[in-house]
């Protein structure tokens, strides 16, 4: 059964910009790989820790919003752990209702974004 699932990860804050980029590609190309379904990724920049972790305070936070086999998320939490440029994750099984508001909050967003690009 096919159900959508919240992954946000916390990378070091050593990585360059390209370093980032090639971890954020690696793991959309194995959730993609594996028949699951990307809906939504959001790049929360760097940002600083609630508390230390591996002796760093701040780190690279980045959300991806995707729906997937219940078996996948396995797999997908296991590479998480083996790589060595994420400090933290944690992965959330989204319900029927917090998709749709997802989905309207996004909506609202973008809506919001072009009006203030049409008054500038």
């Amino acid at each position: 059964m096919v159900n959508q699932y919240e992954t946000v990860f916390i990378a070091t804050p050593v990585l360059s910009e390209e370093q980032m980029k090639e971890t954020v590609k690696k793991f959309r190309s194995m959730i993609t790989e594996n028949g699951a379904e990307v809906v939504y990724e959001d790049d929360w920049g760097l940002r600083k820790l609630a508390y230390p972790i591996q002796h760093k305070t701040t780190g690279f936070y980045y959300l991806i919003e995707f729906k997937a086999e219940g078996e996948f998320i396995d797999k997908f939490e296991t590479e998480l752990r083996r790589d060595e440029r994420i400090i933290r994750f944690l992965t959330v099984k989204i319900e029927k209702y917090h998709a749709i508001f997802n989905e309207k909050r996004r909506k609202k967003q973008s809506n919001t974004e072009e009006k203030s690009n049409k008054e500038e």
